[in-house]
């Protein structure tokens, strides 16, 4: 068992000497061009070379309550069971996104996709999801001189929740490694007191998302075609990917495990172009540069690309299309992919919402971790909404968010008012309103591949959620539907990022934050 460690380190962190602080940011740059903490800068390939530039990290790691780690971590697998029992329930996403559909292109691409699936008739019944549940750690008292007091009145509450292409798992994964090399070195001790590298968690990510998709690879079984010479994943991304280093890692752990997991990756949307359904829709996969003669059968499609609406052009809608009519296991479906938009979270957060999909018991942990959250459509909610947003002094204490992931989309504070204004009407319920969550900060240094700079943090905790489940039909005598049961359901590791307390988004390949890791303190 780890020993408690209780904060009273009140030069946290250490004021290292000149000497000290270039051996510190000497070593991160070594860790990070030996481990791959990379960012490619695609601009600059040529036939034999591209260069990169390191990824941004923490130079300590930030203190964290452990008491709130953990809390986190405990909800994850009621979260899952949640956002697998909504990526089921088709009636409940269409009332949710109903009023988007017509003003946000992505939601009008998407569900349009789904109906289209759908006419042509479901033939997987099982699906997969690699979730991430975001957290900031709200302070529930006034602040006071005492930063380490701040942190233990602090109450868990969720930014957002991710269940579409999800980021920055293998990147945390390898930021949890570098400190924990750092702390057994000796770089944080101070001079009468060791660092005590067990407040420092373990991380796994790489290994929990190649374990759920190599489970979901198993679950799909042998080849379905004849004209099929093995079955394997296919990873689709994005073109000209500068994020290269943090998807490949779950690439090579599924080649490397001891049942090995043959994957292959495919540049979005050039689906139709190395793809095609047989009669009974198996995906059969054969783009030129693999040897053999026959097709490979796709078992699972790990969806990294395609969040963006000008992805769906006609190429991109008809082969996102291919995709969803085939046999292969979705990582996720397109109704999962419905799932991640901020009009979902805003809805759960509606009286009776929850109760729909979880137990009393469960609803009231999950509850615990909401802010207000408002739609700014026309009912009696969203137009007081509306007010709160174009008023320069209510406006301050929120933030508004459209339905889009990848960073660097919302607006805060008392530049909502006059973004409105430049916004038609028609577009604002595309938008949720979400009261602004308020973290205790702490100092650290922040290293980059721009600059090595210091000052006030504030830190996010995400949750890695790994999910199997299969849809089945539900029959009562007051209603009938589908259902969910869960196959697999499990917590895999964890995201930690850092950002100076001025800035608004996190974002980290973005420029806006960096990769952290918690020291788990106790009160």
């Amino acid at each position: 068992m780890a020993t408690l460690h209780c904060m009273n380190d009140e030069d946290y962190p250490p004021d290292l000497s000149e000497d000290r602080l270039f051996s510190l940011v000497s070593q991160i740059k070594d860790w990070q061009i030996n481990h791959g903490s990379l960012l490619k800068q695609v601009d600059s390939e040529t036939e034999n070379s591209v260069l990169s530039y390191p990824v941004g990290v923490s130079c300590f790691p930030s203190p964290l309550p452990r008491a709130r780690f953990e809390q986190a971590l405990d909800l994850q697998e009621i979260y899952n069971k949640l956002y697998c029992s909504i990526a089921e329930d088709e009636e409940w996403i269409y009332d949710t996104i109903k009023d988007m559909i017509a003003s946000e292109p992505l939601a009008k691409a998407l569900w349009g996709i789904y109906e289209a699936a759908k006419d042509a008739g479901h033939v997987q019944d099982i699906s997969a999801g690699v979730f991430r549940s975001d957290y900031m750690f709200h302070l529930t008292e006034a602040a006071s001189v005492d930063r380490w007091a701040d942190l233990s009145k602090t109450a868990l509450k969720q930014v957002e929740f991710n269940s579409y292409s999800c980021s920055g798992f293998s990147h945390a994964n390898k930021a949890a490694n570098m400190h924990r090399h750092l702390a057994r070195i000796g770089v944080y001790d101070m001079t009468d007191k060791p660092f005590p590298v067990d407040s420092l968690p373990i991380n796994h990510n790489i290994d929990s998302v190649a374990s759920i998709l190599a489970l979901a690879h198993k679950e799909y079984g042998p080849p379905k075609s004849k004209l099929a010479s093995k079955t394997a994943i296919l990873f689709i991304v994005q073109p000209y990917n500068f994020n290269v280093a943090d998807e490949r890692p779950i690439e090579y752990a599924l080649w490397n495990r001891d049942e090995i997991v043959p994957n292959y990756r495919l540049d979005f949307p050039d689906v139709l172009e190395y793809t095609k359904l047989t009669e009974k829709r198996a995906l059969l996969f054969h783009p030129p540069w693999l040897a053999s003669e026959k097709p490979v059968e796709i078992s699972v499609v790990y969806q990294r690309a395609g969040y963006e609406a000008h992805e769906y052009n006609k190429a991109g809608w008809d082969g996102r299309l291919q995709l969803e009519k085939s046999t292969a296991i979705k990582c996720p479906s397109v109704l999962g992919h419905l799932t991640t938009f901020k009009k979902v979270q805003q809805a759960l957060t509606k009286s009776g919402a929850l109760e729909r999909f979880l137990s009393p018991s469960e609803v009231a942990r999950i509850r615990e971790t909401f802010v207000p959250v408002h739609p700014l459509d026309e009912s009696t909610e969203g137009l007081e909404a509306r007010r709160i947003a174009c008023d320069p002094k209510r406006s301050t204490n929120y933030v508004l968010k459209p339905s889009l992931e990848g960073g660097g989309n919302n607006v805060y504070g008392n530049a909502i008012p006059a973004f409105l204004k430049s916004t038609p009407i028609t577009d604002w319920s595309r938008y949720i309103l979400m009261e602004s969550i308020h973290p205790p900060d702490a100092d650290n240094l922040l290293v980059g591949s721009a600059c090595l700079d210091g000052g006030k943090t504030v830190s996010e905790l995400g949750v890695l959620g790994c999910c199997l489940w299969q849809r089945t039909k539900r029959t009562t005598a007051k209603k009938s539907g589908t259902r969910c049961d869960m196959l697999q359901n499990s917590v895999g590791g964890w995201t930690f990022k850092t950002k100076f307390a001025e800035i608004d988004e996190m974002s980290v390949v973005k420029g806006y934050g960096c990769f952290d890791t918690p020291r788990l303190v106790d009160f």
